[in-house]
């Protein structure tokens, strides 16, 4: 049975009533959503406090783009970019902070700077000290299904059985995490939309994403303003629009909405405010519904 009140330290997530939000917040010059934006200390309080005051469950703040093609940095690089931020967003705002990151070396000064959250897109294939690292500080730890690596993810995916076949890394990475010490109450999962699946993927998985209740473990799904909604909504001649085009805003909120009535807990979004009156409609929806 998924845990539906998580505790740990002075926070608590609690999606018996309604779906959470986390709010994302790129510190990388290069995300395909808003890159460059908040890459400094003021600009991404600012940004972490607008957030928190819409209504942001959690903050989520990265320093290293995983869009499709893209290149990794330094762990050098990423904790110039994060630890400063996290450390000004700290002190500034009381949501719990997750730190998007595949390295334990980032994560750990992220935990020690003011972040209470691990979010590992690797899913522990990355860095094997995560799991450890997890254990031992004793905070939420987000596993997600990734085909592949941000550089070649996108090369034309394939799968058997794409549910399947997500269940099963799924098992296999929260296993290594109880292994490693992490308790079971205090793992997350995420499908991954658009990390490794086509278009027709991310809508089958948007579909069936109820089949991953039975794994026992909290949903999370972040699907805001990636390329398979701006493809759909895209009225253009264009191959692509923009991540801000409010089309694609109105096209993530219908994901996000699809997303909970199918079982997600936490929703991962750009764009808090409005998600957070589609999700309430939704919650009425699913509460009805049973």
């Amino acid at each position: 049975m998924t845990v539906s009140l998580l505790k740990w330290g002075r926070y608590q997530l609690d999606w018996r009533r309604r779906t959470l939000i986390m709010g994302v917040l790129n510190v990388t010059p290069d995300s395909f959503s808003d890159g460059g934006q908040f890459c400094n200390a003021t600009t991404a309080v600012t940004q972490a406090e607008k957030m928190a005051t819409e209504g942001a469950d959690i903050i989520d703040i990265g320093g290293e783009s995983t869009r499709p093609f893209s290149d990794p940095v330094s762990e050098k690089e990423e904790l110039q970019r994060v630890i400063p931020v996290i450390d000004a967003v700290a002190a500034k705002v009381d949501t719990p902070i997750s730190i998007d990151t595949q390295k334990a070396g980032v994560a750990k000064a992220a935990l020690g700077a003011g972040a209470s959250i691990i979010n590992d897109i690797s899913a522990l294939n990355y860095d094997p000290a995560m799991g450890p690292l997890a254990a031992e500080s004793e905070v939420p730890l987000i596993l997600m299904h990734m085909k592949g690596a941000p550089k070649t993810m996108q090369k034309a995916p394939r799968y058997h059985d794409l549910i399947g076949e997500i269940r099963t890394f799924l098992t296999a990475a929260a296993q290594k995490a109880l292994d490693a010490g992490v308790l079971r109450e205090r793992i997350i999962i995420d499908p991954g939309i658009g990390f490794g699946k086509t278009l027709d993927h991310n809508f089958e998985l948007l579909g069936q994403l109820h089949q991953l209740e039975s794994l026992g473990f909290p949903i999370l799904v972040g699907a805001s303003r990636k390329a398979f909604i701006r493809h759909t909504v895209n009225m253009t001649d264009k191959k692509d629009i923009s991540p801000q085009h409010p089309d694609v805003l109105a096209g993530t909120l219908a994901a996000s909405v699809a997303a909970t009535l199918n079982g997600a807990r936490i929703i991962r979004v750009h764009d808090v405010a409005p998600a957070l009156a589609g999700l309430k409609v939704a919650d009425a929806i699913r509460a009805i519904g049973g």
